[in-house]
């Protein structure tokens, strides 16, 4: 059987920690017990890990030998802000796909009250992010930052920039991906995607895109939700980056 992973939250030479609500599951819901093994992600590697003490809040590890993972991909979504169960949802699924990080994004459209509201948020998406990460079996979750308005987001240094477009009817994302990252003498394979709120973006933020050195590209003709762009163009991305991985 495929041993649990677990996240650690703290980590001193060979032994390891959980702490809080995050050792209360373990424990409580999952019913843990003294000398039973799982997989720890330290930060730097995965180990196989013995606990060796279970109290109120905190369960403490012996790390024995380092597990071979496979490695991570270079994805960036910039994700702007929308109803906040579906973008819970979103992060939750592009954190399973292998998203790196996540920015949250206060776009033109993005509607003021969520904007407002977004910063109180963060710590619930990053807890939504570390739950999604060891249930699919990651080294380390998702970053999540915190959010930021449009053009603080854009000068970025990256091997590819997407910006995913309604209005965009002949590039399509996997034609741009499989181009500029997975050809043998293509960058290092670190992508940015940007992905609109409910309605789309405006047309001065795509010109805004293009002057930051942005590239345009869509998912097909289908208007999508946003969650479900951000789902399926994640899934896309993540799938020929593994393929680029997986040739070298």
């Amino acid at each position: 059987m495929t041993r649990r992973r677990w996240i650690a939250d703290e980590v001193s030479g060979s032994r390891a920690a959980l702490i809080g609500e995050h050792a209360e599951h373990l424990v409580r819901v999952l019913r843990a017990r003294v000398g039973q093994d799982f997989d720890i992600a330290t930060g730097e590697n995965v180990r196989r890990g013995r606990i060796i003490s279970l109290n109120a809040g905190r369960v403490e590890f012996d790390l024995a030998e380092e597990i071979p993972f496979p490695s991570s991909i270079q994805l960036t979504l910039l994700l702007s802000i929308f109803k906040f169960d579906r973008m819970e949802w979103a992060i939750e699924k592009c954190t399973e796909l292998g998203a790196a990080r996540i920015i949250p994004v206060i776009a033109r459209r993005t509607d003021s009250h969520l904007a407002a509201a977004s910063m109180k948020r963060v710590e619930r998406w990053q807890r939504i992010a570390l739950q999604s990460a060891e249930q699919s079996r990651r080294s380390a979750p998702t970053e999540i930052d915190d959010p930021r308005k449009l053009a603080d987001a854009l000068q970025v240094s990256a091997a590819l920039k997407i910006v995913l477009s309604e209005s965009e009817n002949q590039t399509l994302l996997l034609d741009t991906v499989q181009r500029d990252v997975v050809q043998p003498d293509a960058t290092d394979g670190e992508i940015f995607l940007a992905v609109g709120p409910e309605g789309g973006w405006t047309d001065d933020e795509l010109q805004t895109f293009h002057q930051a050195g942005w590239t345009s590209a869509s998912l097909g003709n289908t208007i999508l939700r946003a969650e479900t762009a951000a789902i399926a163009a994640t899934a896309v991305v993540a799938s020929m980056l593994q393929r680029g991985i997986s040739s070298l």
